[in-house]
């Protein structure tokens, strides 16, 4: 398999976790504690591949390859008319320059139908995909770090943060094999199961458009542990009211993982409210 190029650059440039929460947030008069809070409603698609063993599937020169790659994507048109759970927020506790930043996404998508990107076996094997592929999967992805202002000069800011993240996912691919008369030649499930827990790294940064409301808010990580690595990112757009914001942002969540070569993606818009207190 192919692994995810390792770079924050893959479309995954949207958000990371905790980007939707407003970065530059006023200090209190008092020198006192801030805090923010947000909901939000993020709608990725998720991409995946796999390495899986399938049995029976002739290959090229009349080979039987065992072992295929398997890329697949569930968009949001798919998984939203029956979304079994989910539950999205994010938050930020902040004191001068330190802070203290939370999120945490819970998502059961059910079993979804999935486009197959791509299938590859030994020598370029490409066998047909039949009409029925199924994905099942729910996850926690949970973050949590400290963060230090670094720059804080109108109308920029700039943290650095370091940290955690941890994912707990089951997610399993169904894939039917047929040959061009649409015979069934085989079958595969795959499983992509994990319980990881890895370091992070990253900067956070804010615009504010002058003498406006607007913002632009900016994310970015990186890290690594249980898995090989581990990657988000935010860009998005924001508006300031007197009791918080609401931001708009293209975001994305990105792994490796040691596990029959597998990765994952969730890239897509995301929808946030924010209250300051």
């Amino acid at each position: 398999m192919r692994r995810i190029r390792r770079t924050l650059g893959s479309y995954v440039c949207a958000c990371a976790a905790l980007g939707l929460s407003n970065g530059a947030a006023a200090e209190s008069g008092d020198g006192g504690w801030q805090f923010n809070l947000m909901p939000y409603l993020w709608f990725p698609a998720v991409t995946g591949s796999i390495d899986t063993n399938v049995e029976g599937l002739p290959g090229p020169l009349g080979g039987t390859p065992r072992q295929l790659e398997v890329s697949g994507t569930v968009n949001p048109d798919n998984y939203l008319s029956n979304l079994d759970m989910a539950f999205m927020l994010t938050g930020e506790a902040r004191k001068g320059n330190w802070a203290i930043l939370t999120d945490i996404i819970y998502a059961d998508l059910g079993s979804q139908d999935t486009r197959i990107r791509n299938v590859t076996g030994p020598m370029g094997a490409t066998p047909r995909v039949a009409r029925d592929t199924k994905t099942d999967m729910n996850s926690i992805i949970w973050t949590f770090a400290g963060g230090y202002r670094v720059a804080d000069e109108a109308p920029w800011s700039l943290d650095l943060i370091g940290g955690f993240r941890y994912l707990e996912l089951n997610n399993d691919l169904t894939v039917d094999f047929t040959d061009e008369r649409g015979r069934l030649l085989g079958s595969t499930k795959a499983s992509m199961d994990q319980s990881n827990w890895d370091g992070i790294i990253g900067i956070r940064s804010e615009y504010s458009v002058r003498n406006t409301p607007w913002f632009v808010p900016f994310y970015a990580d990186i890290g690594t542990g249980s898995s090989d690595l581990t990657w988000q990112a935010l860009l998005g757009l924001g508006y300031r009211f007197d009791w918080g914001e609401a931001t708009l942002a293209w975001r994305a969540i990105g792994y490796e993982f040691d596990g029959n070569d597998a990765d994952l993606t969730l890239s897509g818009p995301a929808l946030g409210v924010g209250f300051r207190w």
